[in-house]
């Protein structure tokens, strides 16, 4: 079953899901695969800090990396994922707009993901990250394949 995750969101799935996201632009997307227990997550965040305002990151902490990277690890463990085990992948943190962009939340949220998993001795297994295109993302539960659409091809990270 095909399972959107929409911008600022979170989910998870069994073996047979497939987890899709569209339009990471200087948006996080982390996919997170267990291959023995057959389960995965993808989180689209939005923003590198929740700091900027509590309030939404307390009712939606998918919105920000810094909380809703957390909140995707501590779920799938609940499902029953094992730590030493998880592949982990990322996709977005671009710059649409170029050069110019002057806030670089793309490269921000790139850098907030990596302390993070840096903090929690957690490595990225494959990346496809900055640029200024947007990015489709396919997870394939069953099988951790992750397929990315950018630019009009299509092919696996």
């Amino acid at each position: 079953m095909n399972i959107t995750v929409l911008v600022g969101d979170m989910k998870t799935g069994r073996n047979g899901d497939i987890l899709v996201t569209h339009a990471l632009g200087s948006c996080l997307g982390l996919m997170v695969f267990d291959p023995v227990a057959k389960l995965g997550g993808l989180l689209h965040a939005m923003l590198p800090l929740s700091s900027i305002n509590p309030e939404k990151a307390k009712g939606n902490p998918a919105m920000f990396v810094d909380t809703g990277v957390p909140l995707l690890f501590k779920s799938l463990y609940e499902m029953g994922a094992v730590k030493d085990r998880l592949i982990v992948k990322a996709a977005g943190c671009g710059n649409p707009m170029g050069k110019n962009e002057i806030f670089k939340i793309g490269e921000r949220n790139y850098t907030v993901l990596k302390k993070l998993l840096w903090k929690n001795n957690i490595l990225l297994k494959a990346e496809s990250v900055g640029g200024t295109a947007s990015r489709t993302i396919h997870f394939e539960v069953e099988t951790g394949v992750v397929l990315l659409s950018c630019n009009g091809t299509k092919g696996p990270i």
